[in-house]
C-alpha cells in the first residue's frame, strides 16, 4: 500500500562521520539505535554533503540548491528570504515542527513554514534581522535552568561553553531534543492538530565539538580502531590541508573549543586517541536520544505511516590526515550517513543503495512522497524511483564545493588565507574524486583502490585524460547550476 502524505521525521546530526555506525563499517561503537534504524532502512553507501561546513550544507539540505546558488557560502550568512525551503514547499496540509540547530538566520523565531519552533542556541544575536529578536531566549535555556545549570551568556556559543560546563546527558542539547521530540510525537494524535500529517525535523548539535562530553569514559582510548590516514600528514595533497595538518600535529587545537577549555595534546598518539574516542562517545550520546524518539514513534502507533530520514550536515576528521574539524573535501569531512526508512517499502529489511547521492536530492525526494512536485529551479532530483527500485544510482556523479572567504580564524594567518580559496569537486560514478582549485595543489583520488585518500594522483601523467574528462563534468555541472567559479586549465 502506498501512503499519501505520510508523516516525515528528519533526524539531522551535526558533524557525524559516515563510519560512525556498524552499517558503514564501524566494528566497535555503541550506536545500537542507529544500527536498528539501518536494519530496516535504505542505506545509501555514499552520501555527500555539498559543502563541509554547517550553514552552507544545511542550506542545501533545506532547499535542494548548491551553496553558490543560495548565496549561503559560509557560516553566519542567513538563507535569503526569497529562497524557499522545505517547510514552505511541503503541502499546506502538513503541520511542521522544527527543533534544534537552525544556523540559517534568526535562530530563535518560527519561520520558513514551521508551526512549532524550539531553538537551542542564540549566540548569533548580532546577525538577527530584527532588533526585537535579540531579546528572545531559546527554550533550551529554560531546560538548563530547570536542571540546575545557568545557561551560557548569549555571546558564548555552545561549542565554546560546553567543554567546561560538565553537563550530564540530560542537560546536553541532545538530552533536551530527545525529550521534546518524543513529547511532540507521543502527544500529536491527541493534540489540536490530530488528523493532519506532520513534518518533524530534529537537528542535533552533537557530535559537533567540543571533543568532550558526559560519556568521555565510555570507550578505551587505546582500544578504538583507527585507519591508515590517522595522524598522517597529507604530503601530496593541497597546501591548505598540509598547513592545517601541521597546525594540529604541532599541538594546535580548535580555536573555538580552546575558549571553553576543550584542549587536547595533539602532539602524541595518546592525545589524538583520547580526542577521537570522546568524539565517537558523543555519537553514542545522540544515539541514545534517537532511541527515545524512535520508541515514542512506535508507541504512538504512527510508525507505519512515517518516513524517517537520518543524516548529518557534514563529517569530522578526528585525526585523519592529521586534522580536526572539517572544511576540506576528504571523505571524512564530506561523506555522511544517510538512512531512509519508508515503512511500506522496507519495513523489516535493510536495502543497501550503491552509487553516490547528494544532499540536494533529499528535499525533492521527500516532496514527491508528500504528494507535491519540486520547483523546477532546484538542483536536486527526486530519488523516489531509486527507493522503489525502479532505477539505480550507478551513473550518478556527485559534486562538492568550497567557498570559504570570510570564514573564522582556523589557527594561523596562512591557514586563513588558503582556506579562503575556492574549490570545486566531483565524485564520479566510477569512484574517482577530482578536486580543483586555481590557487592550490589540485587533487585526484582513486576511491576504489585508495579509499583513505593517501595518494594524490593529480600529477600522474597516466591520469591526464581522466582528469580532463572529470574536469569537463565539473564545467557542465557549473553551466547547469549557474556557477561562475574559474577552474584551472587541465
Amino acid at each position: 500500500m502506498i501512503h499519501t502524505q505520510p508523516n516525515i521525521l528528519i533526524i539531522l546530526t551535526d558533524q557525524q562521520r559516515h563510519d560512525s555506525m556498524a552499517v558503514y563499517g564501524n566494528r566497535w561503537i555503541d550506536a545500537r539505535h542507529m544500527d536498528a534504524l539501518a536494519s530496516r532502512s535504505f542505506v545509501f553507501e555514499n552520501c555527500y554533503c555539498t559543502q563541509p561546513v554547517c550553514t552552507p550544507s544545511r542550506g542545501s539540505f533545506m532547499t535542494g540548491l548548491y551553496p553558490h546558488a543560495t548565496g549561503v557560502i559560509r557560516n553566519r550568512i542567513p538563507l535569503p528570504p526569497d529562497t524557499p525551503s522545505l517547510g514552505e514547499l511541503i503541502p499546506d496540509t502538513y503541520y511542521n515542527a522544527h527543533m534544534g540547530k537552525w544556523h540559517l538566520g534568526d535562530d530563535v523565531v518560527a519561520q520558513r513554514g514551521f508551526d512549532t519552533w524550539l531553538a537551542i542556541e542564540d549566540f548569533h544575536r548580532p546577525d538577527y534581522t530584527r532588533k526585537e529578536y535579540r531579546n528572545i531566549e531559546p527554550p533550551y535555556n529554560d531546560w538548563l535552568r530547570a536542571h540546575g545549570v545557568e545557561p551560557p551568556h548569549w555571546t558564548q556559543s555552545y561549542e565554546s561553553w560546553a567543554g567546561g560546563a560538565n553537563l550530564t546527558e540530560i542537560q546536553t542539547q541532545a538530552g533536551y531534543l530527545g525529550h521534546v521530540a518524543s513529547e511532540f510525537i507521543g502527544g500529536y494524535a491527541s493534540g489540536p492538530h490530530a488528523g493532519r500529517p506532520w513534518l518533524l525535523q530534529v537537528n542535533f548539535f552533537e557530535p559537533h565539538p567540543p571533543y568532550t562530553g558526559p560519556l568521555n569514559d565510555l570507550y578505551d582510548h587505546d582500544a578504538i580502531e583507527v585507519g591508515p590516514a590517522f595522524m598522517q600528514r597529507p604530503d601530496t595533497g593541497s597546501l591548505v590541508n598540509r598547513l592545517r595538518a601541521d597546525f594540529y600535529l604541532g599541538g594546535g587545537n580548535n580555536p573555538l573549543g580552546v575558549a571553553g577549555g576543550d584542549t587536547h595534546d595533539t602532539t602524541t598518539e595518546a592525545g589524538w586517541r583520547k580526542l577521537r574516542a570522546q568524539y565517537f562517545a558523543n555519537v553514542t550520546l545522540v544515539d541514545r536520544q534517537l532511541g527515545k524518539i524512535m520508541a515514542a514513534l512506535e508507541s504512538s502507533g504512527q510508525a507505519d505511516n512515517t518516513i524517517v530520514v537520518f543524516s548529518s550536515d557534514h563529517g569530522e576528521m578526528a585525526g585523519d590526515h592529521g586534522m580536526c574539524e572539517k572544511r576540506n573535501l576528504y571523505e571524512e569531512a564530506t561523506r555522511v550517513p544517510l538512512l531512509i526508512h519508508v515503512p511500506w517499502l522496507n519495513n523489516a529489511a535493510q536495502t543497501r543503495i550503491p552509487g553516490s547521492i547528494s544532499h540536494v536530492d533529499i528535499l525533492p525526494t521527500l516532496l514527491e512522497f508528500a504528494g507535491t512536485e519540486s520547483a523546477s529551479a532546484i538542483h536536486g532530483r527526486s530519488r523516489a524511483r531509486v527507493l522503489r527500485r525502479e532505477v539505480d544510482l550507478s551513473d550518478n556523479d556527485v559534486f562538492t564545493e568550497w567557498t570559504g572567504l570570510g570564514d573564522r580564524n582556523l589557527g594561523s594567518p596562512a591557514i586563513n588565507r588558503m582556506v579562503s580559496m575556492p574549490w570545486r569537486g566531483v565524485i564520479s560514478s566510477d569512484r574517482f574524486k577530482l578536486n580543483l582549485s586555481t590557487a592550490d595543489q589540485c587533487e585526484l583520488y582513486d576511491l576504489n583502490n585508495d579509499p583513505h585518500e593517501m595518494e594524490n594522483l593529480f600529477n600522474d601523467s597516466a591520469q591526464r585524460d581522466r582528469i580532463r574528462d572529470m574536469a569537463a563534468r565539473i564545467r557542465m555541472w557549473q553551466a547547469e547550476t549557474s556557477d561562475d567559479m574559474p577552474l584551472p586549465a587541465v
